[in-house]
């Protein structure tokens, strides 16, 4: 039976190949918490003069522009066809985004990549459809948001920033599947599970050659 070996805490901020950091360290992933806790906060002022329990839009550069986006027949369009505001989902998004980013240690590109691909799920595909909406409500409304730009701006430095450590984790599974084209083992690792096959995987990772 294998026995899970205890790893030096040192060790769990080893710096992943192709990169010369950890990109699940805690100081890669305390930014995006933060940003998308801004984003939040942003989305639920939004969501509140969607609502209407405030009357407009903090604006400083477009004036009534953001109460025409966010009140415009594209944005009512949009909440008929989801059932909640588009602001309000956004908010929902981003903290999703923090409470997955606080999430596991770490190492969790190994021992939680399930978590890594569900917090770049919901960071990268999520983020780049923000920004798509923002885009079609200021083209085809013909007015512009200045928070809504601010956070499909903060969007795309959260899919820059997260991108590393999803990509981190799926070459993990692949290097696994590679070296053992075992599916039950593709699982145990997508989980977490430990074993000498696995470790064996993060170790070939480690060891490959920092650019």
């Amino acid at each position: 039976m294998f026995l899970k070996a205890t790893i030096p805490c040192h060790d769990l901020d080893r710096p992943v190949p192709p990169y010369k950091h950890n990109p699940s360290a805690w100081s890669q992933r305390i930014p995006i918490c933060l940003l998308a806790f801004v984003a939040a906060g942003i989305s639920v002022h939004l969501s509140l003069f969607q609502w209407g329990l405030i009357e407009s839009v903090w604006d400083p550069f477009f004036g009534d522009g953001s109460n025409n986006v966010l009140k415009s027949d594209t944005a009512l369009q949009m909440y008929r066809m989801l059932g909640i505001h588009d602001a309000a989902l956004g908010v929902l998004a981003y903290l999703g985004d923090a409470v997955l980013g606080l999430a596991g240690s770490p190492r969790r590109w190994q021992y939680r990549p399930w978590l890594v691909v569900l917090f770049g799920i919901d960071v990268i595909p999520l983020g780049i459809v923000s920004v798509i909406l923002v885009a079609v409500q200021g083209l085809v409304v013909g007015s512009w948001c200045f928070l809504c730009l601010m956070t499909a701006l903060i969007s795309l430095i959260l899919v820059y920033w997260a991108w590393d450590e999803v990509r981190v984790a799926l070459t993990y599974l692949w290097i696994v599947w590679k070296q053992n084209c075992d599916r039950r083992l593709l699982w145990d690792a997508f989980w977490g599970n430990r074993s000498e096959p696995l470790d064996r995987a993060a170790e070939s990772l480690l060891a490959r050659e920092v650019k």
